[in-house]
Parts: structure tokens; C-alpha cells; sequence
């Protein structure tokens, strides 16, 4: 009784293991609305990573005396668009995906009509009649007919499409100037939060005077949408449907 015990222990220890801190955080919000999470800094965040990539040979600035202009600069005059860690600009994300592929493959063939016959063996065909059924001819001993049609017909028809204004933050400026940028917004209505994420890579020329930056424009693209609460956990499959359908080989 005592080693049954035990062995429902650990079940329920590795059950909960594969629930996770997700199961925690629902439980704890039970008969309450999710708890939207504070403004951190993304650099102090676990998983962060700096984003590293090949940067070209740096150039080295001569003194000009008496001119107006500074080597390397990338204009005359001081605009107000974001262009250090911590600036603020507008991303715009317009993703339109659109698929469609048919397939069609017909295969037919006739009737094809194989017969062989015995007329001679050596005199042995007499003796057929022993081992055969009464009122086989060994003349006409086998007759084989055969007759194939195959059809098929497949399409896929997809279409998603993304629009999606948000507000994001530099977070590095890469030594060739290039800004790595961070955006997160969570929205929390009723008992369901919904959250947006984006990151990527820009060029400072790309944004606009509004300071503003199309996501056609962003290298490296990265955008993440999803939520938890009410309705999240009534669409998702229980622990165990899952646990089940992966390691289910049929």
C-alpha cells in the first residue's frame, strides 16, 4: 500500500512537471482577471540575447577645418526621429499571405485479359483430369482479367492577413547604425489577455520624418501573437490530448 502511495507521488510530480508554471499561473488567477505584467526592461529579461552580425570595417574620421559637414554623418541637419537605446518609434505591421495550389491527377486503364492454355506436357496432360476437378480443360486453364481507374483531386486555399500598429522601443544600435528594436502590448478584456510581440532590425534611413517604420522594411522579423485566459483555455487541448497525440504512433 505504502509503495502505491509512493508511485502516485511521483505521477503527480511528473504530471505537474509537464503542466509547468502555466498551471500555476492560471490557478492563481482563478475568480480573477489575468494579471497584466509590469513595463521591464527587455534587456533584463531571461532569454534575452544582444543581436550580433557582420559589421563592416570602421572608417576613420579626418578633421575637416572650417567646414560645416562631419565625416560619416548621415545629415546636415538634427531631425527628431529615434536613433538611440531607449527612443521611442511607430511600427506599422502589414502582412498579407495569400496561397492557393490545385492538383489534379486522373489514371485509367482498360481491360487487359491474360489467358494461358496447356495443350501439350509431355503426354502428362492426360492425367490432369486426375487431380482436377471434374470438367476443367487443361486447354483453357487459366484466364486472368484486370481493369484499373484511379482519380484525385486536391486544393489548398489559404489566406491570412495582418495589420497591426504598435508602439516599439531600440533596444541596441549596432556599430554600422542599424537599430535593433522591441515592441510588446497586452490587451485585457473581461478574462481573456492578448498579448502582441514583435522585434526586428532597421536602418535609421528607413524611418520616415513621422517617425514611423513599415514592417517591409524590418530585417529579421519577428511577430508573435497569442493570450491566455477564458477562452484561450477552452480552444486548447488538455495537457494529456497533447501528451497523447504526440506519442500516439497511429
Amino acid at each position: 500500500m505504502g509503495k502505491n502511495i509512493y508511485k502516485l507521488i511521483g505521477v503527480t510530480a511528473a504530471v505537474s512537471v509537464l503542466c509547468g508554471c502555466n498551471a500555476l499561473t492560471r490557478l492563481s488567477e482563478v475568480g480573477s482577471a489575468p494579471a497584466i505584467s509590469p513595463i521591464e526592461n527587455p534587456t533584463t529579461q531571461a532569454g534575452y540575447q544582444p543581436v550580433e552580425m557582420p559589421m563592416p570595417e570602421a572608417q576613420i574620421a579626418s578633421p575637416n577645418p572650417n567646414s560645416l559637414w562631419r565625416q560619416g554623418s548621415r545629415g546636415f541637419f538634427k531631425d527628431q526621429r529615434a536613433s538611440r537605446v531607449g527612443d521611442i518609434l511607430t511600427v506599422q505591421i502589414i502582412m498579407e499571405d495569400k496561397a492557393l495550389l490545385e492538383n489534379k491527377s486522373e489514371q485509367k486503364r482498360g481491360d487487359d485479359k491474360d489467358t494461358t492454355s496447356i495443350n501439350a506436357l509431355a503426354g502428362l496432360e492426360t492425367y490432369a483430369g486426375k487431380f482436377l476437378p471434374s470438367g476443367v480443360n487443361p486447354a483453357n486453364l487459366i484466364d486472368i482479367t484486370s481493369k484499373r481507374d484511379l482519380s484525385g483531386e486536391g486544393t489548398i486555399d489559404r489566406n491570412e492577413k495582418i495589420e497591426v500598429t504598435m508602439a516599439a522601443i531600440i533596444t541596441q544600435v549596432l556599430p554600422n547604425g542599424n537599430l535593433v528594436i522591441t515592441g510588446k502590448q497586452q490587451v485585457r478584456v473581461n478574462y481573456e489577455l492578448r498579448e502582441l510581440v514583435m522585434s526586428g532590425i532597421i536602418r535609421r534611413e528607413d524611418i520616415s520624418s513621422s517617425n514611423n517604420v513599415t514592417s517591409d522594411k524590418i530585417a529579421e522579423l519577428r511577430v508573435a501573437y497569442g493570450g491566455r485566459g477564458t477562452i484561450s483555455d477552452v480552444q486548447q487541448p488538455r495537457y494529456g490530448r497533447q501528451i497523447l497525440d504526440i506519442i500516439n504512433p497511429f
